[in-house]
């Protein structure tokens, strides 16, 4: 596999919320890239944020088939991937884009009431994770939410015949919250959350899936 390749892997990888190119993708894009299939999404938050939840008394649970996974390296939701198409841009994999679907969800639970997550539907472009949802059974759309440095993050791979499946795994993609969503967390929290700043690192993504390249023409 060429460097460009296992680039162009990572990028399709993690966007958005490294949901892109799984089971759904379109027969013209399993042509010219391949697929991704049998992913999953690994969203692991750091001590900072979760510091922000011990202040808010808050606790988060995984809503099925998303799974809580806690470990010595802290607490994170995986997620398996539903669905997802899009264009890697193999001239520029910075510039890859498309849209995805997580399957399962988390609900945080505080004192002063609950919240619950779930179909999350995102859209990478220029590095920017936007999307929708839906919030305590109410539907959601939301602007530009994470960048996503994927260029960060660290790619392995298996080993496999030319042509065959092989394992792809992306490690530790940091995300980071936009202005937009750093304003409205503020403006929602108060002066408290002016902690968080566009530079903050709030998770790790990690993610994993099975690349069925093209068949040759």
């Amino acid at each position: 596999m060429t460097a460009n390749r296992r680039t162009v892997l990572g990028a399709a990888l993690t966007a958005p919320l490294l949901a892109q190119f799984t089971g759904t993708a379109s027969a013209a894009a399993d042509e010219k890239w391949g697929t991704i299939s049998d992913a999953w999404v690994e969203v692991r938050w750091t001590t900072q944020v979760q510091a922000e939840l011990d202040r808010w008394e808050a606790v988060v649970e995984a809503v099925a088939p998303a799974e809580l996974v806690k470990d010595g390296g802290g607490t994170a939701v995986r997620f398996p991937v539903r669905s997802g198409q899009g264009d890697p841009s193999l001239a520029n994999p910075a510039k890859a884009s498309g849209d995805g679907v997580l399957d399962g969800g988390i609900t945080v639970r505080t004192p002063k009431g609950n919240a619950q997550v779930v179909n999350l539907q995102s859209v990478l472009k220029d590095g920017l994770a936007s999307g929708k949802c839906v919030l305590n059974g109410v539907d959601l759309g939301h602007r530009s939410v994470f960048r996503c440095a994927v260029s960060e993050g660290s790619l392995t791979t298996g080993t496999a015949a030319v042509g065959k499946p092989l394992k792809v795994r992306i490690d530790k993609v940091p995300l980071h919250a936009t202005p937009e969503a750093l304003a409205v967390y503020t403006a929602t929290l108060g002066a408290s959350a002016s902690a968080f700043t566009a530079d903050t690192v709030l998770a790790y993504v990690t993610a994993e899936g099975v690349y069925t390249p093209p068949k040759p023409s």
